[in-house]
């Protein structure tokens, strides 16, 4: 009888894991958390279908379970570290906060998302430095993905002296982003007077780009602004201090 319970138990778990898995692959779930799910929902239940059998054959399983159970505490003790990042990457496969190919800044560094495993993710840098995250480290703080949509704005700030002319320059600046057919035009763009600074009257200048034409928007925008600006004649002005000296009698 026990061996029976054993076959027709094993059976009966290879079914039931089996469309586990097939309902998680119809949710779209990474391939790689539905086969560490199924290994693990698979030790469970044939866990269950042993202690059946063993009891069958007249063994005491009471204190089998206890035993299981106390060095089942005392491993999760001693690997609370890697329980975390375990925890932590199955949300993130479950959550999808970011996927592989996005450029993000999470866990204290930013780079590409290489993979996604259970308990890192692997990153690679502008530089092409890999990195390898905790996932407990990066699930919990916070996550900025700069993948997640299509547009982003560019914040960009332009001084000018006071000496300059303002209308001038803030039409220059609007012709520069009418210009670029990389700027889109909408949102429509912003370009205003933010700011009465110490040395400088500043611009803002806020277009919107498609996500992968950020820093290429960003770099050539500001090369072209300091071109235009001195073909133009007016000053980009660096800090500057007076400093008056009086002499006493």
């Amino acid at each position: 009888m026990a061996i029976v319970i054993y076959i027709i138990g094993k059976f009966i778990v290879g079914i039931l894991v089996n469309v586990f898995g097939k309902v998680m692959a119809r949710s779209e779930y990474d391939e790689m958390l539905i086969d560490f799910v199924k290994a693990i929902l698979n030790a469970i239940l044939m866990l269950f279908v042993i202690v059946a059998s063993l009891d069958e054959l007249g063994v005491n399983t009471t204190s089998m379970v206890a035993i299981l159970g106390a060095a089942g505490l005392a491993i999760g003790l001693s690997l609370q570290g890697s329980l975390q990042n375990f925890a932590s990457g199955v949300m993130l496969l479950v959550f999808r906060p970011f996927k592989a190919g996005d450029f993000i800044d999470a866990g204290g560094e930013m780079g590409t998302v290489k993979t996604i495993s259970i308990f890192t993710t692997m990153m690679t840098t502008g530089d092409n430095k890999q990195i390898i995250v905790p996932n407990g480290k990066i699930y919990g703080g916070n996550i900025t993905n700069f993948s997640a949509n299509d547009t982003r704005r560019v914040d960009m700030v332009v001084g000018i002296g006071y000496d300059s002319d303002l209308k001038k320059a803030k039409q220059i600046l609007n012709e520069m982003v009418a210009a670029d057919e990389r700027i889109l035009k909408d949102p429509e763009p912003k370009v205003a007077v933010s700011e009465l600074a110490d040395s400088s009257v500043n611009f803002v200048v806020r277009p919107w780009v498609a996500s992968a034409d950020y820093w290429a928007v960003k770099f050539d925008f500001t090369e072209a602004v300091k071109l235009r600006f001195d073909a133009e004649g007016i000053s980009i002005p660096f800090p500057q201090m007076d400093v008056h000296v009086h002499k006493n009698d």
